[in-house]
C-alpha cells in the first residue's frame, strides 16, 4: 500500500524535493551578478487515474492547486532568501505513467496555480511551463524568464528537475522554480532594444 502524508485537507503529498544551485565562475570568470536558480517539487497522487477521459477536473483543481502553489512558492521564497531577490520563475508538472498530459495541466495551467504563484512571488509575467508524461526518474527542463519584464532575454534561463523515484505511475510531480538575477555574462541584447528583422532585411546572409 502506498504511503502518503495529507496535509490537511489539501493534496496527498509523499516528498518534496529542493535542488538549488549557484553559477561561480562561467567561462573562466565570476560573473557580475551570481545568481542562484532553485526548483522545488512535491510529488502527489494523482486524484483522477482511472476517469473517463469527459471527467470534470474542476473540483479537485479548486481543492489542490492552491495549496501547492502556496507550498512551493514558501519553499522556493525560503531556499532563494527571500521574494525580493527573485526575478525569474517557471513552473512545470510531470504525469505518471497511468495518468492523461491533462491532469498536470490541470494544477499548473489555471489560475488557481499560476495567479497565486504570480502574487506569491510577486511578479507579473505570464509563467513560463514545461509538462510531460513519464517514468519515475526522468529529467524536466523548467524554462524560467523575468517575472516582470518577459521582453528581458538575459533571464531567458533553464533549471534542470529529476526526482529519483518519482512520479509513479499513479503520481503527479508539481514543480515551482524561480532564479535571483540573469544567466552569467549575458551580452545578447533585449527583445525591447532588437532592430525589426525579417527575411527580407536579411536577403543577403540567407542567399
Amino acid at each position: 500500500m502506498q504511503a502518503w502524508s495529507r496535509i490537511g485537507a489539501g493534496p496527498t503529498i509523499r516528498k518534496l524535493s529542493l535542488y538549488r544551485e549557484e553559477t561561480v565562475t562561467e567561462a573562466g570568470q565570476a560573473p557580475a551578478r551570481p545568481a542562484s536558480r532553485a526548483s522545488v517539487a512535491a510529488v502527489v497522487a494523482n486524484p483522477w487515474v482511472g476517469t473517463a477521459a469527459t471527467t470534470d477536473l474542476s473540483a479537485q483543481v479548486h481543492e489542490l492547486a492552491p495549496l501547492l502553489a502556496k507550498l512551493l512558492t514558501d519553499r522556493l521564497i525560503d531556499a532563494l532568501g527571500g521574494v525580493d531577490r527573485i526575478e525569474a520563475f517557471g513552473k512545470a508538472a510531470i504525469v505518471g505513467t497511468a495518468g492523461e498530459i491533462e491532469h498536470g495541466g490541470a494544477l499548473i495551467h489555471t489560475p488557481y496555480f499560476g495567479n497565486l504563484m504570480r502574487e506569491f512571488l510577486v511578479g507579473s509575467s505570464i509563467i513560463c511551463f514545461a509538462d510531460a508524461r513519464a517514468d519515475a526518474g526522468e529529467q524536466l527542463i523548467v524554462p524560467l524568464w523575468h517575472k516582470e519584464h518577459a521582453a528581458t532575454r538575459s533571464h531567458y534561463q533553464t533549471v534542470s528537475v529529476r526526482v529519483p523515484d518519482a512520479p509513479r505511475a499513479d503520481e503527479l510531480v508539481i514543480v515551482a522554480a524561480a532564479a535571483t538575477g540573469p544567466r552569467p555574462h549575458p551580452r545578447i541584447g533585449d527583445r525591447t532594444t532588437d532592430p525589426a528583422i525579417t527575411a527580407r532585411t536579411l536577403e543577403a546572409v540567407l542567399s
